[in-house]
């Protein structure tokens, strides 16, 4: 006891110590930040505009070599801005300089299909297109590149490029080429030095994916080993791509994010596809919301996945109110891969399982059964690593619980296949390196049951792979972000939904099925796949669609006729408005929305005046000679100070009662002379008023406003969401507005 106490101040003193080096060695470490600047000066060159980067630096650091040394990029085509090594109070220092709207480090995110476009009315044939502007629409892909030699991207009938086009093709390494469809290809790796072996060739298989499924060519027969067999194309076949690689072995740094933003729309792309996305920041230390900012202002629609942390809410991501956030839905195919027992009982698994079994049935085994007795402190049940003897799975089928990349962990142990009892994301058709398929909890309780109590040894079999149709569609899978958000609170996200579950589409030929070449050989030209980054591409053409009929309008009434005119779930959960915003996309409905809600440059400003930017951050961002104050725009009008095309409230856990009033701007693009009138639903204890209730045009592009009030009350303590809607409607069309209030509950622990 006296040692103790004698030792106790010097361990107490060598923590501190420790801590004070750490703390040192962080202030000391230099790191990347991004330095955003705003608007790009438009009377300077790119060299002048670096050179500006370069003093700026200097100044801050105080070293002319260590800042050259240091400087890493220049953003200048599109916006201002650059990325340095810079050390936490360099930063700090930076971020109070003249002209620097924010100062952010560089951080890693995250990457979040044939019979789909027939689920969403648009078949190959019959449906009307405007093929010769759609031929001149370009959608630029930010993702892990593009295999430039799958088969939907051949150009066969193309003409050249459209005359806007200013990008270009980077032939470098193992990337081939680019032609008439795939008209451009670049890439971004900032933090590596410039090397020969460094193209824009997609090594993992995303960026080719998605890049299909937005605008690839018909090719007939497009299967996985004859699984999901049809015609795989994208929603705007006629439309070219450009492939911006931002995404370097499964992660996407802000850095180079930002440079695909800047070459995209410096490039002419008319809409840009992100299946990307991070923690959610203030809105300009975010480095989407940043390029998609400048994106708009030049007219171009940003798409975006909301992310796969469902079914959680408050997980939603990329929820800038310019850009249009997409949750993924399911289509009417779900893939599933069955397994018949020893006592002949059968359960449907959902599974890409491409093995055919070679025998009528195999030993089955679980992992509690054959836990490996010198590892007792790993979960044999889980099938964690090292957790299982080799002789007692060898040759057989393990059943294990949960889902935790078991099909690595078995590989080498010769295993005939593999059962998972799914305990989140319980819809996805996952692929495994072996023969496996996942059943739900109660379904994995039934065979262990089997496992445990047949007299006999206990058998089974696992069938490949078979796509059914569903009935009960569409819904929200499973693993979709859901709302709100925090950032901008009342603005309802995500914006609208698309299918992104079991998508068939073209992928890379140096990526194998599940990404492990070293243990997988199966290489496919496509692969079935899901996810929020499946629903954007989706999102992506739906935009191009509407824009090939109706060229001059700005994304925000792309977004508005997307969303006014999406389907309803059919599958609705309580709290289906935070999962789906408005619903699945209905591309050709959104071609003649009636009414849309259209949101310019200036409104975005008056609601960044409204949430708290000041005036010299506002000049910054805009850009040019006009002075802007938030003192000389019209105040926003209603409580989220948006013409926004859903409604929206979030109150705080202490409020039972509200009342407040929005304020909205319809523009009639349907029939020259219309009167729509004004229909409402609300569950009990919400009340929405709409004055004036009846709306008449006389021409086109007339505007009218109108209020609505949103009153009510949370009548239980743990009630949190209310949910109702608003319609305008007339003979021809109704257009749709969610209208939601939510309440944070926090949860008890």
């Amino acid at each position: 006891m006296g040692i103790f106490k004698l030792l106790l101040p010097l361990i107490f003193f060598s923590l501190c110590l420790d801590t004070i080096v750490i703390a040192a060695d962080y202030q000391n470490e230099r790191k990347a930040y991004i330095v955003y600047m705003g608007a790009s000066p438009v009377e300077k060159t790119l060299t002048s505009i670096a050179d500006d980067h370069h003093s700026l630096l200097s100044d801050t650091i105080g070293d002319e070599t260590l800042a050259r040394e240091s400087k890493l990029h220049s953003y200048g085509r599109s916006f201002n801005g650059f990325v340095a090594n810079l050390l936490p109070h360099e930063a700090k220092q930076l971020s109070h300089k003249e002209g620097v709207l924010s100062v952010f480090p560089n951080t890693k995110r995250e990457l979040h299909t044939t019979r789909s476009w027939d689920f969403l009315g648009m078949p190959l044939e019959g449906t009307k297109r405007n093929l010769k502007v759609e031929s001149n629409l370009i959608i630029g892909v930010l993702d892990t590149g593009v295999w430039p030699l799958s088969p939907s991207f051949d150009d066969k009938g193309y003409g050249p490029p459209p005359p806007k086009w200013k990008g270009k093709c980077v032939v470098a390494g193992n990337f081939t080429g680019c032609n008439n469809k795939l008209i451009g290809a670049q890439y971004s790796h900032i933090s590596t030095k410039p090397d020969q072996k460094l193209s824009p060739v997609d090594l993992e298989g995303h960026g080719t994916h998605t890049a299909s499924t937005a605008a690839g060519i018909p090719v007939k027969n497009a299967n996985v080993f004859g699984i999901g067999k049809g015609t795989a194309r994208g929603g705007v076949d006629a439309a070219r791509i450009a492939a911006y690689k931002v995404c370097w072995s499964g992660s996407c740094s802000e850095m180079d994010l930002l440079a695909g933003f800047d070459m995209a729309i410096a490039d002419g792309v008319d809409v840009i596809s992100v299946s990307i996305g991070g923690t959610p920041r203030q809105l300009f230390q975010d480095s989407i919301a940043i390029g998609a900012f400048h994106a708009m202002k030049k007219g171009v629609f940003v798409a975006c996945s909301a992310g796969n942390e469902g079914p959680h809410q408050l997980t939603v991501k990329n929820i800038a109110p310019w850009v249009t956030t997409v949750a993924a839905s399911s289509s009417d195919r779900q893939f599933v891969s069955d397994v018949k027992l020893g006592n002949g009982h059968t359960i449907t698994g959902i599974s890409l399982n491409t093995f055919s079994p070679r025998k009528k049935m195999y030993p089955l085994i679980s992992g509690t059964l054959a836990a490996n007795a010198s590892q007792i402190y790993r979960n044999a049940s889980a099938c964690d690593f090292d957790s299982l003897s080799d002789e007692m799975v060898k040759g057989k089928i393990v059943y294990c619980v949960g889902k935790n990349e078991q099909d690595i962990t078995l590989y080498n142990k010769r295993v005939a296949g593999l059962i998972l009892s799914r305990d989140k994301d319980y819809d996805l058709p996952s692929t495994f390196l072996i023969p496996g398929t996942t059943v739900s909890q109660e379904e994995g309780l039934n065979i262990d049951h089997y496992i445990n109590s047949t007299k006999k040894s206990a058998a089974a079999v696992i069938q490949k792979t078979r796509s059914i149709t569903m009935d009960d569609v569409p819904f929200v899978t499973s693993f979709s972000s859901r709302g709100p958000q925090l950032i901008t609170p009342n603005i309802l996200k995500p914006d609208i939904a698309a299918p992104g579950l079991g998508i068939l589409a073209a992928y890379s030929k140096l990526s194998s099925m599940t990404g492990h070449p070293d243990m997988d050989k199966r290489f496919v030209d496509y692969k079935i796949a899901s996810g929020t980054s499946m629903a954007c591409p989706h999102l992506a053409a739906a935009a191009a669609y509407v824009k090939s009929f109706h060229p001059t309008w700005s994304p925000a009434a792309i977004k508005s006729a997307l969303m006014t005119t999406a389907t309803t779930m059919k599958v609705n959960t309580k709290d289906m408005a935070l999962a789906s915003g408005s619903g699945l996309i209905n591309p050709t409905k959104a071609r003649s929305p009636g009414l849309v809600y259209d949101i310019n440059t200036s409104a975005y400003i008056r609601f960044l005046c409204k949430v708290g930017y000041n005036s010299t951050t506002l000049a910054i961002l805009i850009g040019g000679k006009k002075t802007y104050h938030c003192n000389n725009f019209k105040p926003t009008k209603g409580v989220d100070g948006l013409n926004y095309p859903s409604i929206h409230l979030q109150v705080e856990s202490n409020v039972t009662t509200f009342s407040v009033v929005f304020k909205r701007v319809v523009k009639n693009v349907g029939d020259e002379k219309v009167t729509y009138k004004a229909q409402v639903a609300s569950p009990k204890g919400l009340s929405i008023k709409v004055e004036p209730s009846k709306l008449s045009f006389d021409k086109l592009n007339k505007k009218r406003a109108f209020t609505v009030v949103v009153e009510g009350k949370f009548d239980r303590k743990d009630a949190s969401l209310l949910s109702g809607s608003l319609v305008w409607k007339n003979d021809k069309h109704s257009v749709v507005s969610p209208v939601v209030v939510y309440r944070y509950i926090p949860p008890i622990w």
